[in-house]
């Protein structure tokens, strides 16, 4: 009895510990988010506030052209540094847990890029991708005189530049997860696969993957969380330019806020954003936490 009146007065004290931060999250974050989902059904310009308009604002947000676009570049690079990123971390998995020599030296050439913030890398692709600074004048100068690359100013092409430079940032945290998951798997797997004359390439396809399943569903939900964070790297990179053909709705949301003064507006982008990260990264954790438990039974 008197280990559980102890016990139970070590939980009321951790509770009190802990009711700090458990108000903060409920009336900051929370609370916020839930205001700005209803500001998203007034009609609010420069302040909050305004009349309540129903889903005039969401009505308004999806004839918007500028949104269509940012909708779909959006989708461009989510899928692609998605899957891209996916499949280039675990190459370069492989190739470490392959205990190749200078490994600690690859791992952190690999990893290193996602130490840098998102507007450091944007910056420096900047330079690397500007036709009057980087790639193409440098092999111009070296004679190649009709070598062009001009995907930052192409707006056809200009949204690959921008995957292209989160893929080179995100794909070494891939790497790392993965790595950590190869690290972890039965070396007598591997024996009895050798013994049995089976192909790596089958091992790590119909094998391997499947067990690094928790792994690949951890990566993709923090890939999925480095998408709608892409607002810096393409702030960096493009400013959302040539146009708007690098536009995504971080950057719709940032200039309907701050600089065309619609808080309305930008809340129901905001919402609907909110909305479908929620509607990927939910399904995502629930099947994470499903296939940890059915692995653990």
């Amino acid at each position: 009895m008197a280990t559980s009146h102890g016990l139970g007065r070590i939980g009321i004290r951790a509770a009190l510990l802990m009711s700090p931060s458990v108000l903060i999250v409920l009336l900051v974050y929370i609370g916020c988010t839930l205001w700005s989902v209803w500001i998203s059904f007034t009609s609010a310009k420069a302040l909050p506030g305004g009349q309540f308009v129903g889903f005039a604002q969401y009505e308004r947000l999806f004839a918007t052209e500028r949104w269509s676009i940012s909708i779909q570049n959006l989708a461009i690079f989510g899928v692609g540094l998605i899957c891209v990123c996916l499949v280039l971390g675990f190459l370069m998995a492989v190739f470490i847990d392959q205990k190749v020599r200078g490994e600690d030296f690859f791992r952190t050439i690999f990893l290193y890029p996602y130490a840098m913030s998102f507007i450091v890398t944007g910056v420096a692709w900047q330079w690397f991708l500007n036709p009057e600074l980087g790639l193409q004048k440098i092999m111009r100068d070296f004679g190649w005189s009709s070598f062009s690359f001009d995907w930052l100013i192409n707006p056809e092409r200009v949204i690959y530049t921008v995957l292209l430079a989160g893929v080179w940032q995100a794909s070494g945290l891939v790497m790392a997860i993965v790595l950590a998951g190869l690290r972890g798997i039965d070396e007598d797997i591997w024996k009895a696969a050798r013994i049995d004359g089976i192909p790596p390439w089958r091992m790590y396809l119909f094998v391997v993957l499947p067990m690094l399943a928790p792994m690949l569903a951890t990566a993709a939900v923090l890939l999925s969380i480095t998408v709608i964070k892409s607002f810096d790297l393409v702030v960096a990179m493009t400013a959302g330019g040539p146009g708007l053909s690098s536009e995504v709705p971080a950057k719709f949301i940032y200039d309907f806020l701050f600089v065309r003064s619609n808080i309305g507006l930008a809340s129901a982008a905001s919402t609907v954003m909110l909305l479908t990260v929620l509607a990927i990264v939910v399904p995502l954790i629930y099947w994470q936490q499903y296939k940890s438990k059915g692995a653990s039974v």
